[in-house]
This record gives structure tokens, C-alpha cells and sequence, in this order.
């Protein structure tokens, strides 16, 4: 049954008045600090709203519990940060706008010097750190303070990641919510399996607003997703401002999916939400397809036709067979250089991607003599070339990163490139496409693909990157990638619902070290993070594998 989450209140809220549940948490409340001066009865208490320390998505790699040990966060606390650290800081201002809504709490944001060891959260870049990964953290938690040390900036904000699933649910209240707010006290050290851990969206084919991508962006950065790939062209429409060509947005973005939906991003909605997803600690990876899927290109610059004819815009559910930009003509390069200029100019993350899916009816030749000059142009303002697996016979290994995404197209040219150098992005479309259906039965389930079959969320967790292409180099594995095409989507609702809670299966798979994976463990796991999403108005998908608590 497809089971859409309604926002917490109405029949539910009155539910819980009805239990007492309501009650209790006031009551909870106000004795926090009347017991004070038991402090054993104060640890049960107020550990009785915080969640264990292995309730975490995705995995961490140790966990050390203190049992009887509770932190409370309270009105007097504030974030103390690395003194004269911008990273430090920005993640202190990210963890400050998380906690200050629910909490009420001013929580200054203070500089930490040196040797200081202040009551409250603490954020340390640099200093005794157990965890030496670029992205690792090392998390402690004690009666006085929650201390968070990192080597890097990424590190920093995994570590709060984890830590907002360590405080209770109705932190992730959209209003002031009543405390009391406790952490268990413990250790985590923690890092990632894989340093590629994505999230792609297509909002070519179906456009969304900048708020609907920066919202998947707000629900990506609770489970440690650090790159987000915006497919932002295809044959259906383009939906980014390039100024020196502005009939792409003119013609190519008034287009869409079944002629319903048309729109695009000016430049400066673009960078804002890449600012957005950066202040998160996630990296935006822009794609413009090609040399195939260019079909709105094609309708707005005759001139990249081979035939010079514009075609009308395209609104089909298939790959247009019209989509196909000119490869022998020089002004095809003179474009793709003018855009992917213009792009590197607003993306400040390392990789540009430049599609190559689907090229079948090309010649080798062809393709080849594409990626011979469109690789040069990403690297010439600065970018590394990420592309689909179909371009991977056509780019140099050591300068590529690639995505496969299915099993028979060519097996044989992805592990010749992985063992000459190339590194690669597991997506296999029946595991990781969150764009398949749940389930076959359309009463069900009636949104989504069923091209690579039903995915369920068991489907999503079980499997291993290393397993899915006979002879491929675990040492070639770069991370792992959900995509999510938008042709059976027509608003933010389903994208939400196919996403979640499969996506947080594959952000699992991404961190948790290989030893960890268990079907069993995780299923609880993702379970408590029902509530959680309940309470952040995240519309998710209640797969009828999970035990789900009541309400969620």
C-alpha cells in the first residue's frame, strides 16, 4: 500500500493527548530539574527522550555507550568553535540553525581557544583527534559537554549529522517545541567507507522549484550524502540560465514532461543552491547531457542540428530520437565550450558532468572523436570530467570519473578502464534508482519506472558495490550513487516519497563499513527514522518490511 505521511497534528495529536503521551512529556519536562539532585534518577530520566547511540543512519564504524551518562542541552549552553577557523565556524552556524528553532535557545556561536574546555557543544577542527580520515569524526559525549573533533570541515559536519539523530525526535520540529534536551553520553569514532557518497536529481525532465531541490537538499545532509549530481538537461527541457546562449532557457526551458510542467534557474538561483547545499557539507555536481539526450538544445540553436532545422520542443516520456547534437560540426564545440564555461564559473566543486548515456546508434568513431574535445573543455576551466558508463572507452582513466548504472552494455570497456586507472560511481539501476516502483501492484504503488523492475527497500540495502560487475577492482570503487529520474513525477511529493526511506539504504551501503551490513540491524535503524521524518514533514514511503513505530 502506497502510505503517505501526513504532518504530526489533527487526528494524531489528538490521539496522544487522549494516551497521556502529551502529559508525560510535560511532566518530563518540568522534573528534569526537580530531581537534580539524583543524578541517577536525572540519567534515567532524561535519557528516557534520547535515542541510543546505535539508532544512527547510516552505521557508524564504533560505538562506546556511558551508561548513566546524559548531556542536557539547556537555555545557558552555547557552540564553541574552533577560534579563527571559517570551517569551524560554518559548521557551528549549521548546527546553530538546526537546534535553535525547536530548542528556543539562543546558543551563541563562541570562538574556542585553545586548552578551553567549556560546558556546552563544541566543535574542534584540528586539534586530538582519534579518527584521521579526511571525513572522519571523533564524537564525545559527557555530562558537561558534546565535543566533536574533526581534521577537516567535512568531518565536522558528519559528525553533526550524527549528533541530530542522537537528540530527541521533536528536534526535528518545525516549531518551538518543550525539552528536556539529552544526549547519552558515549563515544563514536566514525568515517566513511566509500569518499563518494551521491544523490542525483533530475529536474530536466519534470522541473522543480529551487525551494522543492533545496528542501531533498535539507533531507540529504541528515544521512551524510556529500555530493548532490543536478541533472539539469535532457531532452525535455533546460533548466539553467547560460547567458551566452539565452534561447536555452528561452525555448529549451519552456518545455517539460507531458507539456506540464516549464521553468529553469537563473544564474543566481543556481548559485544559491549551491551555496545552499555547501553550507550543508554537500557538493553540487551540475551535469549538461550529451552528445545524445541535447534535444531542447537542438530546438533552441538550429545551428547544432546537422541538418540546421530546429525541431519543436519535445514533451515525450522516451528519449527523443531527434536529440542528438551534430558531433562533426565545430560549432557544437563552440557551444558545449560557451555553457560548460559558464557552468565552472558558478560551481566551485571539482567535477562538471557531461552525460553520455545511451548513445547506441553512434558510431565508436563518433564518440570518440565527442569526448576528444569536450573532456579538454571541462579540464580547461579547471573541472574533472565525471561521466555515464557509455562514455567511459572515450575519456583517458586516470583523468575520469565514471557511473555505471546497468549490467550489459559494456561490462567489458568498465573494467578495462577501472584497471588502467578510472574510477567508478556504482548505480545500478535495480538497486539504486529510486525512480523504480515499490511494488508492481499499481493499486499499491502507481508511481515510478519499472524498466530495471520493483525495488524494494530490502532491494535497495542488499547489495554490495564490489559484487555488482564480474572483474571490477574493489580498489576502482570511488562510492555510490542514488539517482532519481523525475519522467513518472508532477510534484515534490513523489519525488520525496520514491526517495525516502530507500535513499538512506544506499547512504548506509555508501558509509557503514562492509562488516556492518545487516538487513536485520539496519530495518530497526530505519525505522526510528520514521519519526524523524514525520516530524521534518518528509512525505516517505512506509515499506511494509519495517516494523514502523506508531505514528510515524
Amino acid at each position: 500500500m502506497n502510505q503517505r505521511v501526513k504532518p504530526p497534528g489533527g487526528r494524531l495529536g489528538r490521539r496522544l493527548k487522549m494516551t497521556g503521551v502529551a502529559t508525560l512529556l510535560a511532566v518530563t519536562g518540568t522534573l528534569s530539574t526537580a530531581v537534580a539532585s539524583d543524578s541517577a534518577s536525572v540519567a534515567s530520566l532524561a535519557s528516557a527522550g534520547a535515542p541510543p547511540l546505535t539508532q544512527v543512519v547510516p552505521a557508524p564504524v564504533s560505538v562506546r555507550p556511558s551508561p548513566g551518562v546524559v548531556f542536557n542541552l539547556t537555555a545557558r549552553d552555547a557552540i564553541h568553535a574552533t577560534a579563527g577557523s571559517a570551517d569551524a565556524r560554518a559548521a557551528a552556524d549549521f548546527l546553530a540553525g538546526v537546534l535553535r528553532k525547536p530548542t528556543g535557545y539562543a546558543l551563541p556561536v563562541k570562538g574556542l581557544e585553545p586548552a578551553a574546555q567549556p560546558r556546552g557543544v563544541v566543535l574542534e577542527l584540528g586539534g586530538a583527534n582519534a579518527v584521521t580520515h579526511p571525513e572522519g569524526y571523533q564524537l564525545d559525549i559527557t555530562q558537561r559537554s558534546v565535543t566533536i573533533r574533526a581534521d577537516r570541515r567535512a568531518g565536522l559536519f558528519h559528525g553533526i549529522g550524527t549528533l541530530r539523530q542522537l537528540l530527541p525526535v521533536k528536534l526535528d520540529s518545525r516549531t518551538e517545541a518543550r525539552g528536556p534536551w539529552p544526549v547519552r553520553g558515549g563515544q563514536i569514532l566514525d568515517q566513511p567507507r566509500y569518499a563518494y557518497r551521491g544523490a542525483m536529481l533530475d529536474v530536466a525532465r519534470t522541473f522543480l522549484p529551487d525551494t522543492a531541490v533545496k528542501r531533498y537538499i535539507d533531507t540529504l545532509a541528515r544521512y551524510k550524502i556529500n555530493y548532490f549530481h543536478l541533472h539539469l538537461t535532457d531532452d525535455q527541457g533546460w533548466r539553467v540560465e547560460i547567458k551566452s546562449r539565452p534561447e536555452l532557457t528561452r525555448i529549451g526551458g519552456s518545455s517539460g514532461l507531458a507539456g506540464v510542467t516549464k521553468g529553469f534557474y537563473t544564474q543566481a538561483q543556481y548559485k544559491a543552491i549551491v551555496q545552499y547545499a555547501w553550507a550543508r557539507g554537500i557538493t553540487v555536481i551540475p551535469e549538461i547531457e550529451g552528445p545524445d539526450h541535447q534535444h531542447a538544445a537542438l530546438a533552441s540553436y538550429p545551428e547544432l542540428n546537422c541538418d540546421g532545422k530546429a525541431p519543436p520542443v519535445y514533451t515525450g516520456f522516451i528519449k527523443s530520437p531527434d536529440g542528438r547534437l551534430c558531433v562533426e560540426k565545430p560549432v557544437t564545440y563552440t557551444f558545449m565550450d560557451q555553457v560548460i564555461g559558464e557552468i565552472a564559473a558558478m560551481t566551485p566543486g571539482p567535477y562538471i558532468h557531461i552525460g553520455g548515456d545511451e548513445t547506441q546508434g553512434r558510431t565508436p568513431e563518433q564518440i570518440a572523436a565527442y569526448y576528444a574535445k569536450v573532456a579538454p573543455i571541462v579540464q580547461k576551466y579547471g573541472k574533472k570530467v565525471f561521466g555515464w558508463q557509455e562514455s567511459m572507452p572515450a575519456l583517458k582513466p586516470a583523468d575520469t570519473l565514471t557511473e555505471f548504472w546497468v549490467v550489459g552494455v559494456n561490462n567489458e570497456e568498465v573494467v578495462s578502464a577501472a584497471k588502467a586507472g578510472a574510477k567508478v560511481v556504482m548505480a545500478p539501476a535495480t538497486n539504486a534508482y529510486l525512480d523504480m516502483k515499490y511494488t508492481p501492484e499499481k493499486p499499491d504503488y502507481p508511481t515510478g519506472n519499472t524498466w530495471a523492475g520493483t525495488t524494494t527497500l530490502r532491494d535497495s540495502y542488499e547489495w554490495q558495490p564490489d559484487r555488482v560487475l564480474k572483474g571490477l577492482p574493489a580498489s576502482a570503487i570511488a562510492g555510490v550513487e542514488a539517482p532519481l529520474f523525475t519522467d513518472t513525477v508532477f510534484g515534490y511529493d513523489t519525488v520525496e516519497n520514491l526517495a525516502f526511506p530507500r535513499l538512506l539504504a544506499i547512504a548506509d551501503i555508501g558509509w557503514a563499513p562492509a562488516a556492518h551490513h545487516s538487513w536485520n540491524a539496519f530495518k530497526k535503524r530505519v525505522a526510528a527514522q520514521g519519526p524523524r521524518l514525520r516530524q521534518a514533514q518528509v512525505i516517505y514511503y512506509q515499506a511494509p518490511e519495517v516494523s514502523w513505530p506508531f505514528g510515524s
